[in-house]
């Protein structure tokens, strides 16, 4: 607007026997509008919620999410970014789309990348046994290959013995742990989710690159794609725009629990401007070759002959038809979901503070808003067998509405944030269960 007041000021401030000719008047609109205009289109639409708004704010109010960022790409554009609520309730921190937010188990996919950086390198192969790398691996580990581990079938145990959220160690220390721990389902018949499989790949790629794995995935993936607020999450140094996590209880919320280790499987925190940028590198070469893509994107085979919708670090599936590569992830008081839908150009990008959070479901309904209804695109060829997709079509991944609960009424807007908090309390995670006590974290996260 300061343009169009300019052009204003301009004939207005002008002497009385200066006459403003047309030509005059037409230079300063052509020169000064075009600026003018340019920033109105690029407002928030914060003032004329749209459908999307109208969704979030009752998705944020039902399940009590603090703060929620968003962001869709349609056609390698970005056409929607947004925040709503906020990033730090005590602060009153808005959430905007430069909030940096826990991804959780998103970060599977940059470890899976730095896997085959190292396969595009000649260092590696994916059908590689894990014990060529580990000398003192388990006889049970001997068939075991770098493929079972990035596709969660290698029937090894999903968390190591050794795990403390509260305690710093190395990787292997995790690792080894697992060692004597017997197979939950012979190798390759099925899937099954492994966090512990991706603390052994991020230490894999350390001992194969010579260099920290998160020094390495910032060199060759981060860097390089400009992700300039991605990096390993962390307790004591400064970050800015980071979000804190918070739980909701008792009707109020409260501070969700900082986890001390640095979890692989869950490692990163991110923004969902960093993640469109990864979602525009995923469209090229540039990190990863066209075969590298398919490989992560295609459905792994069992050794009964089916197959099962997981490729390297990311869920196929498809919702109402339409194909679609994702993952979600989990912490303490963290949820996220970056989906992408590659037959439609279509990618959907959600950030959560809130422990209650199901951004899978938000990013569906987001997804549906921009889906044209009726079209049932197939995955591209080559990235899932017939029978997957099938089987995709068949579960569509959505919750059963038995299982959702019913809206109240009567709430606001947005999610409270005032004095209906306890300040200063901790949420102790229960052993072997989730972070509200509950049965445990679902298979997508943590």
């Amino acid at each position: 607007m300061t343009g169009l007041v300019a052009v204003c000021t301009f004939v207005a401030t002008c002497p009385e026997d200066v006459l403003v000719s047309r030509p005059m008047l037409a230079f300063a609109v052509a020169v000064v509008l075009p600026f003018a205009v340019a920033p109105l289109r690029a407002q928030p639409t914060a003032s004329r919620p749209d459908t999307v708004d109208r969704f979030i704010a009752a998705e944020m109010a039902r399940r009590h999410i603090p703060g929620v960022s968003l962001a869709v790409v349609r056609g390698g554009n970005v056409i929607k970014a947004e925040g709503y609520g906020m990033a730090d309730l005590e602060h009153r921190i808005a959430v905007t789309p430069q909030t940096v937010f826990k991804v959780g188990s998103v970060s599977k996919q940059f470890l899976a990348t730095g896997v085959m950086l190292l396969v595009q390198d000649g260092r590696l192969s994916v059908d590689d046994p894990i014990s060529k790398y580990y000398a003192g691996a388990p006889e049970s580990w001997r068939d075991i290959t770098v493929r079972h581990f990035l596709t969660h079938t290698s029937g090894v145990l999903r968390e190591g013995p050794a795990f403390d959220a509260m305690k710093v160690q190395h990787d292997s220390v995790v690792i080894r742990s697992a060692f004597a721990a017997p197979l939950q389902f012979p190798t390759g018949s099925k899937y099954q989710y492994c966090n512990v499989c991706y603390f052994t790949l991020a230490d894999l790629i350390a001992r194969v690159s010579g260099k920290p794995w998160d020094a390495f995935l910032a060199e060759r993936v981060f860097r390089p794609v400009a992700m300039t607020s991605t990096r390993t999450t962390t307790t004591t140094e400064l970050i800015p725009n980071r979000a804190r996590g918070y739980v909701w209880r008792d009707s109020g919320y409260v501070n969700a629990p900082e986890f001390l280790a640095l979890r692989p499987s869950g490692a990163f925190l991110s923004s969902v401007l960093d993640l469109v940028k990864w979602d525009a590198a995923l469209a090229t070469d540039r990190v990863l070759t066209k075969a590298s893509r398919e490989a992560m994107w295609t459905p792994v085979r069992l050794t009964g002959g089916g197959s099962y919708g997981y490729g390297f670090g990311w869920t196929l599936d498809s919702v109402d038809g339409h194909w679609r590569v994702h993952h979600g992830g989990s912490l303490p008081g963290f949820r996220a979901e970056m989906a992408r839908f590659p037959s439609d150009s279509l990618t959907v990008i959600v950030l959560t503070n809130g422990d209650g959070a199901r951004p899978d479901e938000i990013a569906a309904g987001v997804a549906r808003v921009y889906l044209s209804s009726g079209k049932r695109p197939g995955p591209p060829t080559g990235a899932a067998t017939p029978w997957s997709y099938r089987a995709g079509l068949r579960t569509a991944g959505r919750a059963s509405p038995a299982r959702r609960p019913a809206p109240r009424t009567g709430w606001p807007t947005w999610p409270r944030t005032d004095s209906r908090r306890s300040s200063g309390t901790v949420h102790r995670r229960r052993p072997g269960g989730g972070p509200r006590g509950g049965p445990g974290p679902t298979p997508r996260g943590w």
